[in-house]
């Protein structure tokens, strides 16, 4: 795929989406059924952590069992791992951060990627490569809504998936950027609730957060 094309894709992926699952799967013994509660819940994309051991395996899992569902593997910190996410399943990749070196990675393993940026400097710098839908992160502490705001008006065709503080208080604050395209958050699917294996209340909450979401 051409960079337009990765471009194209995470555009109709994350718009699409409006809220995107930050997920971390301690098992993956979980995965499937975690992933079917937030897609029943109207969730058509999602991003799997590569914060724990068991990451990889729940890409696995939820590729073969879920392939309608956008897959992303998040919270990539080594060049090795684009690869690794591709081969399991992923279809684009995150992180939370990034460095000249991961985002070649990402061109060498022909993926979609989203780093992120805290800065106009990360911002532009990442843009120069081609990247024009980052994430913001930490979103509210580097700034939150006032940075998109501060961001729009010099670099207006850069869009930002702002992850990190975002919530379902303040969900609309965001969206209503212009250059936002969807947001990031870990609301969605609640350590408890995946711990008890509520299903059901995961769907609802997924239901009622995009209820609630306004473009």
């Amino acid at each position: 795929m051409t960079n337009d094309a990765h471009h194209s894709y995470l555009t109709q992926t994350l718009e699409k989406a409006v809220i995107l699952p930050v997920l971390v799967i301690e098992s993956s013994e979980e995965a499937v059924a975690l992933a079917k509660a937030l897609f029943a819940g109207g969730c058509t994309a999602i991003e799997v952590t590569l914060r724990s051991q068991a990451a990889l395996s729940a890409i696995e899992k939820i590729a073969t069992a879920l392939p309608e569902l956008a897959l992303g593997a998040g919270t990539l910190l080594e060049q090795a791992q684009f690869a690794q996410v591709k081969s399991a399943g992923a279809s684009y990749a995150l992180s939370p951060g990034t460095t000249e070196r991961l985002s070649q990675a990402a061109i060498d393993a022909d993926l979609p990627y989203v780093p992120a940026a805290a800065t106009p400097s990360e911002v532009l710098s990442l843009r120069e490569q081609g990247f024009k839908i980052q994430k913001l992160f930490p979103a509210t502490v580097v700034g939150g809504i006032d940075m998109l705001k501060s961001l729009h008006a010099p670099i207006a065709d850069v869009r930002f998936c702002p992850t990190g503080g975002v919530s379902l208080e303040n969900l609309n604050n965001f969206l209503s950027q212009p250059n936002v395209i969807c947001v990031g958050g870990s609301w969605l699917a609640p350590k408890n609730m995946v711990t008890e294996k509520k299903w059901n209340e995961i769907t609802r909450l997924v239901e009622t957060s995009l209820a609630k979401a306004k473009r």
